[in-house]
């Protein structure tokens, strides 16, 4: 899947890394562009968080869980897990400040997220994210191996599939998806990794929402309403709905000063195509 429509994605061949793919999908499926190995399988790191997310929001639909039931610490439900509002810690199964009135980053809230799916369905959750997002989508070389904070592997051509299924629902009510991409707990702060504090910190159900991030990893035009996610193994997802387009990147070398230097003018780039 190559492709030259968007001249902007050939800037990843310049980037410090061995090896990166990217592609950008509009809101009706089209691939606008693509460049380097798209089928190539790379480690998705917090990439994983939205897929997982769209698997419990299907148990959700599905009735096996509800959004407002009790999960996680005391006074915490699904909703807080999935909005990173939970007060559990980063890495560790403990508690830093009451539900709801922090936003404090947790891959072990979604491991939490991951138990109670698979307690209420009575299957595993890896299997529940292949039987629920991943078979019906396509997205045959992706795999869940370990925690759904962070052990998926994908490919960029399956990471289209499921921008695409984001951007027009087939597997979710339309408003189950306006709800995630929507900020849940508004005016919380907290710190964005690798970005430091922000004020506010604002998050949907699974997805970061750009709101007025400064600095931020997606573009300085990217608009407001943008959600998506980044990967400590130098991965992105973004969708900004205002261009009606998203984009995935996925690479070899893990987030650092790389990739805050690449990314923002790479996605200003990249939104600059969409608009002509």
């Amino acid at each position: 899947m190559e492709s030259s429509s968007l001249p902007s994605l050939a800037a990843t061949e310049n980037w410090p890394v061995p090896t990166a793919a990217a592609a950008v999908v509009r809101a009706d499926g089209t691939v606008a562009g693509s460049r380097g190995p798209t089928g190539r399988r790379f480690p998705l790191a917090s990439v994983t968080k939205p897929l997982a997310a769209y698997a419990v929001l299907v148990a959700y639909e599905e009735g096996a869980i509800d959004l407002d039931e009790p999960a996680g610490p005391e006074g915490a439900t699904v909703r807080h897990l999935l909005a990173h509002t939970s007060g559990l810690a980063f890495d560790e199964n403990r508690v830093q400040a009451a539900p709801g009135t922090r936003r404090i980053y947790s891959n072990t809230g979604f491991e939490v997220l991951g138990d109670l799916v698979a307690k209420a369905t009575d299957i595993p959750f890896a299997d529940y994210l292949h039987q629920a997002v991943l078979a019906p989508l396509g997205m045959t070389s992706t795999t869940l191996e370990g925690s759904p904070a962070k052990d998926a592997v994908s490919t960029v051509d399956d990471l289209v599939r499921f921008a695409a299924e984001v951007q027009a629902p087939r597997l979710l009510d339309a408003r189950t998806v306006l709800d995630a991409m929507t900020v849940a707990y508004p005016g919380l702060t907290g710190i964005l990794p690798g970005y430091g504090h922000q004020r506010p910190n604002d998050w949907g159900l699974g997805f970061e929402i750009r709101g007025a991030k400064s600095p931020h990893w997606t573009g300085t035009t990217s608009s407001p309403r943008t959600f998506g996610h980044f990967g400590q193994s130098g991965t992105f997802l973004w969708i900004d709905p205002d261009v009606r387009a998203a984009c995935v990147v996925l690479t070899d070398r893990a987030f650092g000063p790389w990739a805050i230097e690449a990314w923002t003018p790479f996605t200003d780039a990249v939104l600059a195509d969409l608009r002509r």
